[in-house]
């Protein structure tokens, strides 16, 4: 096996403000992660081996037979690139210098998937159905997995913070690994035919918007939150001052407030009264609060010294829930960033002063309980002169009369940044290829406008950056959860599913793995995730392998209107015709006017590819289609794949 059209090459990239330091000095060269032990490499794609060495010395990296010689950088970085490896297998590579030398051991060519999105997406194989069953005959020496540890970062990371190893399938590197993920891959390896690498690179509860570069926000008119966190990994309190008079202005419009006599300045008006303890409000006995989300606003009142309001402070308050913004005597500190985590602040030089000061906190609850929920033994502001000062009580809070919607969030944040996954766990990848990508996210995205442009600029900077235009996207569409409908209602779980659609049917390298029908009403993360595997396979063989077999499934085309007053709605991407099941009639049609409001569930008769609604005597211009969050569904192709939620006009 032997790599085509193999270059020289000298590395001679400089690193600019904000990235990432120079490791220490190496003994020997070492690749990076992803050209480890047991690392697979996309075969009929150029290779670009990467590692560090000795600052400037001369690597020669050798792969499948074919040698390069290449010089390490200043801080040590040295990348060969190679031609494309013409066929699957066992593949030797070595890196030489005369600081030493190293190998990787047992890399194969042959196939990489990289898997990515929010919780549904990295639910482990052990917390997913039949788990016993499927991690004790797990085991297959030509399937390799490769778990990105979670972290985020202000400026795209060369270099992992916790660097990953590639592991072949086995019970102890499936346990923990993504059920969708592998269940995908464990499918494709058995029409393949060549090894298989899986990459799985996700986070829970993230939106799509931390897995997005800076190109990719620019291209959906975000690039001032791409400059306001490059600012941030340079200067965090200027980054933190330019984020709150984002956010104090956005509440100013919002309420009406005047500047002096907002919540957070001593002037407020708020009727202000006693925190019963630390912890989740839901849980006070205060009846107004018992099932409340929205915002609740905090204040304390410390006493400090000359001498202890010198100097910065770190502020600890334990965990806000969901999301907290902290100021001092009317001065910004600083957004809780990271979801699900304790709180500790840097509080600048010049905010605290002698005599009394006033802490006020803002605390948004979007679901669940939700608070200054401490615990309260965490809670403290450390100084530099007198040691610190105890925060768990003393608390005051009030709610305004009506919390708007819409916060700003900073840049910098965890599962609702702008980037941040990006950088820290896709950049540094690298250049690698891939045979395809698999997507399962978009729960923490519904109500949120302009998901599928999102998704096209996502789509077209990973292609980017992995050197491939047209590189195959595969996405699952949301599985069923929420209450079952009852009667015909607007549904923003549906309208995601729609817009997914939407975005990967107009891409013709993007595919679409229905799970409508394989979700749990009680459940956001549906423990069915083989057929989720199964599907995304499915549709990968068509995007990725060009094989004759739809690449979105069954999906509605176009609504017709009859000359009796029905609805013929045809459908295309369908294996043979249209079955139903556990009925004679498809359920879940409804006919719609122009507002909301106006839609009623009406009968489906199944004939050949298209599906007719009778008219009911009312005005319709709409059609939808299990429009709800847990529709009951029986309208299937033969492969047997559901049709999902749609929304569409009659002509």
């Amino acid at each position: 096996m032997f790599p085509r059209n193999s270059v020289l090459w000298s590395a001679t990239v400089a690193v600019g403000a904000g990235a990432q330091a120079m490791a220490p000095a190496l003994a020997a060269p070492r690749f990076d992660p992803m050209f480890g032990d047991h690392a697979v490499i996309q075969r009929d794609h150029p290779v670009t081996v990467t590692g560090r060495s000795e600052p400037g010395e001369m690597v020669t990296v050798t792969l499948a037979g074919q040698s390069l010689q290449v010089r390490a950088d200043k801080e040590g970085r040295f990348e060969a690139k190679f031609g494309a490896l013409d066929r699957a297998g066992p593949v030797t590579m070595e890196a030489r210098a005369p600081s030493g030398s190293t190998a990787a051991r047992d890399v194969m060519a042959g196939d990489v998937f990289l898997c990515s999105g929010q919780s549904n997406m990295e639910l482990e194989v052990r917390n997913a159905q039949d788990a016993m069953t499927q991690i004790r005959t797990s085991g297959d020496d030509q399937l390799r997995l490769m778990l990105v540890p979670r972290a985020t970062a202000d400026e795209p990371l060369r270099d992992f913070k916790k660097a990953p190893s590639w592991q072949r399938a086995g019970p102890d590197s499936v346990s923990g690994f993504s059920a969708a993920c592998f269940y995908m891959a464990r499918e494709l390896r058995k029409t393949a035919a060549v090894p298989i690498g899986a990459i799985a690179s996700s986070w829970g509860g993230s939106r799509i918007s931390p897995w997005m570069g800076a190109r990719a926000q620019a291209a959906v008119g975000q690039a001032a939150q791409s400059a306001l966190l490059s600012l941030h990994g340079r200067d965090p309190f200027a980054a933190e001052r330019a984020a709150s008079a984002e956010w104090e202005k956005w509440w100013r419009k919002e309420t009406g407030d005047v500047a002096g006599k907002e919540p957070w300045q001593a002037a407020s008006q708020l009727a202000w009264r006693d925190v019963p303890r630390i912890g989740p409000w839901e849980e006070w006995g205060v009846p107004e609060l018992a099932d409340f989300d929205g915002m609740v606003w905090y204040r304390r009142e410390i006493d400090l010294t000359a001498e202890q309001a010198k100097d910065a402070a770190t502020l600890s308050l334990g965990l806000l829930d969901d999301v907290g913004r902290v100021w001092i005597n009317g001065k910004p500190v600083a957004m809780s960033a990271r979801s699900w985590q304790p709180s500790t602040f840097d509080v600048p030089p010049g905010v605290l002063k002698a005599g009394r000061n006033l802490l006020v906190v803002n605390v948004q609850d979007n679901y669940g309980t939700g608070g200054l929920s401490g615990p309260a033994d965490v809670m403290k502001l450390g100084l530099k002169q007198g040691g610190d000062i105890p925060l768990g009580d003393g608390w005051r809070y009030a709610v305004v009369a009506k919390s708007p919607s819409g916060a700003p969030r900073v840049p910098w944040g965890d599962v609702t940044g702008s980037g941040t996954l990006y950088n820290g766990m896709i950049a540094p990848l690298g250049p690698i290829g891939l045979k395809g990508v698999a997507w399962y996210q978009g729960e923490s995205d519904v109500g949120l406008p302009g998901y599928a442009d999102r998704m096209k600029a996502m789509m077209a900077d990973w292609r980017r950056q992995f050197g491939a235009p047209d590189l195959a996207f595969v996405a699952v569409q949301l599985a069923a959860y929420g209450a079952p409908a009852t009667r015909p209602a607007e549904d923003g779980w549906a309208q995601m599913r729609h817009v997914q659609y939407q975005a990967m049917a107009q891409d013709m390298h993007a595919g679409l793995a229905t799970a409508i029908d394989l979700g749990d009403p009680f459940d956001i993360h549906p423990g069915e995730k083989q057929e989720v595997g199964r599907r995304l396979a499915r549709a990968m063989r068509a995007v990725a392998y060009g094989e004759a077999v739809s690449r979105t499934g069954p999906q509605a085309a176009r609504a017709l209107a009859m000359p009796d007053g029905g609805v013929a709605v045809e459908f295309t991407g369908l294996t043979g015709g249209l079955h139903l099941r556990s009925a004679a009639q498809a359920v879940g049609f409804e006919l719609c006017g122009e507002g909301p409001g106006s839609c009623r569930f009406v009968p489906g008769r199944v004939e050949g590819a298209r599906v007719l609604l009778a008219g009911d005597g009312q005005p319709a211009v709409r059609v939808r289609y299990a429009w709800a969050g847990s529709p009951v569904v029986n309208l299937y192709d033969e492969a047997p794949l559901p049709v999902g939620s749609f929304e569409m006009p009659i002509r």
